[in-house]
């Protein structure tokens, strides 16, 4: 088993990103471009946040764990347009909504820990 396997902000941005992927291949409203964007950005918080884990000094897993958090950061930025067109049902905006919190919070603490 790998070291970010073991870890509870994987299996968190994991499960996230397996529902928000899950959803963006079954939505057949939202623009191709935007559902792209958000794809990108989604797997990019959990690619970052294991590339983070095996890096070999401090300095670059803060990096990584900071790119994987700007990340959720677009991630939100996509969610908030996406709802504004009226293209999400508010119960799905706000589990994927605090679910992205939790997520930041998490890899906000990962990073504090390498300080």
């Amino acid at each position: 088993m790998f070291d970010f396997e073991k870890l509870e902000v994987y299996q968190v941005a994991r499960s996230l990103n397996k529902d928000v992927l899950r959803f963006i291949f079954e939505n057949t409203v939202i623009d191709v471009q935007i559902k792209e964007q958000w794809k990108r950005s989604s797997m990019n918080s959990v690619l970052l946040l294991a590339e983070g884990v095996g890096r070999m000094t401090d300095a670059d897993k803060r990096a990584s764990f900071t790119f994987a958090r700007s990340a959720v950061y677009e991630c939100v930025a996509i969610l908030h347009l996406v709802s504004d067109l009226g293209l999400l049902e508010g119960s799905i905006y706000q589990d994927f909504y605090n679910r992205y919190e939790q997520l930041s919070k998490m890899l906000l603490g990962m990073y504090r820990s390498k300080s």
